[in-house]
């Protein structure tokens, strides 16, 4: 039988969906949660460990109280134990991240497996290193370290294979994390704070996040000006975040949000950096409407990896035929054949958003590439 740590951080990914960038602190956490912001991380464990479910007799579980664990491993009748944290369950900080990692030290499981964000990763990095093997579900904001499944199921996947003996490589992979406070303020400054072990098989498991990539500088002029031209009149446009969609609001000469989502119509500014809920709002209020997004570099992520603001209802919606998608093809070649990932927090969506989309990749020039 396989032992598996399993540490949940409930405050992860809590600031995205609200467009504040990340979770880290309790200051961010009070306010997202003043905005109406919902938890995720418990229902992306369940989705991992839902995988697990004709393996169940196989594994047993060592966990944290609460939302931190017992509760997502109860949901799914998994077999599990309770560690004593000797904190207050409410609110979870993190301290209560890296307590449990060291009560996971003592314990020596087979894996570590942890719900979060890059923060959750930098504390679980700090105290167990490369002393366990670790494997991250996607649960955060920010997810730049290579730790982490693709998607929830991707996580689940990987713990099947090892559950039931098959090959999985173990490989070192980076931790990285942004500074949020910069972040917020349109600055990428990303810091590598670890290695830690990671189970690798196939496509499972994500790279880390291209950082200093080549800005091709007159390909994103061109995608910026095509993207201006056939731009509908009385469309409401939501630009995505990141340089690439950065460069069509610069084209507008209107002032985009870097690592935000802002609305546009008829080539004017109607909402910078929108939320979640104020995305539902235009949709509402503008029955004709479209979203540009990009390719995050390295890993292939379209949805779910710093756009949050992106929902499920919001993107069913959106409709898979408003989706405009762009990118470099220098970008594209560095996926080396991997294919796109939506990471909706909705496995059902991300299915049904499978197969091939279109991507502009410079002036009336497209390419067709596979969704996971």
């Amino acid at each position: 039988m396989l032992e598996i740590g399993l540490i949940v951080n409930p405050m992860a990914g809590i600031g995205g969906a609200v467009g504040l960038k990340g979770s880290d602190g309790a200051a961010i956490v009070e306010q997202a949660l003043a905005l109406g912001a919902e938890k995720k991380s418990g229902l992306r464990t369940r989705q991992a460990l839902g995988v697990l479910a004709d393996v169940r007799e196989q594994c047993h579980f060592v966990t944290c109280p609460g939302e931190m664990g017992a509760d997502w491993l109860a949901a799914e009748g998994l077999a599990f134990e309770v560690l004593d944290l000797g904190l207050p369950l409410a609110p979870t900080t993190a301290e209560h991240t890296r307590k449990a990692a060291e009560l996971m030290l003592q314990r020596q499981p087979a894996l570590l497996l942890f719900a979060g964000g890059d923060g959750t990763a930098r504390d679980i990095c700090a105290v167990v290193g490369d002393q366990l093997p670790v494997l991250g579900i996607p649960a955060g904001v920010k997810i730049h370290s290579g730790v982490y499944g693709i998607t929830p199921k991707a996580s689940g996947e990987v713990i099947h294979r090892l559950v039931t003996g098959q090959l999985v490589d173990v490989r070192e992979a980076e931790v990285r994390d942004l500074d949020e406070d910069a972040f917020r303020n349109g600055q990428v400054r990303a810091r590598h704070y670890g290695d830690m072990r990671v189970p690798q098989e196939g496509h499972f498991v994500q790279a880390v996040k291209q950082g200093g990539v080549e800005v091709e500088e007159l390909v994103l002029a061109d995608i910026a000006a095509c993207i201006r031209e056939e731009m509908e009149d009385d469309c409401l446009y939501l630009i995505g975040s990141g340089k690439t969609t950065l460069a069509i609001t610069e084209e507008l000469g209107i002032s985009g949000t870097l690592l935000g989502v802002d609305a546009v119509i008829n080539g004017e500014l109607l909402a910078a950096d929108v939320n979640e809920a104020a995305i539902w709002q235009l949709l509402q209020e503008h029955p004709q409407h479209k979203a540009i997004l990009s390719v995050m570099g390295g890993q292939g992520h379209i949805i779910g990896r710093g756009n949050q603001q992106f929902s499920a209802r919001i993107l069913r919606a959106l409709g898979r035929e408003n989706l405009q998608l762009v990118s470099t093809k220098t970008k594209i070649r560095g996926l080396d054949g991997r294919p796109l990932i939506i990471d909706s927090g909705d496995p059902q969506l991300d299915q049904d958003w499978a197969g091939v989309l279109e991507i502009l990749t410079g002036y009336q020039d497209r390419i067709l590439y596979p969704v996971a």
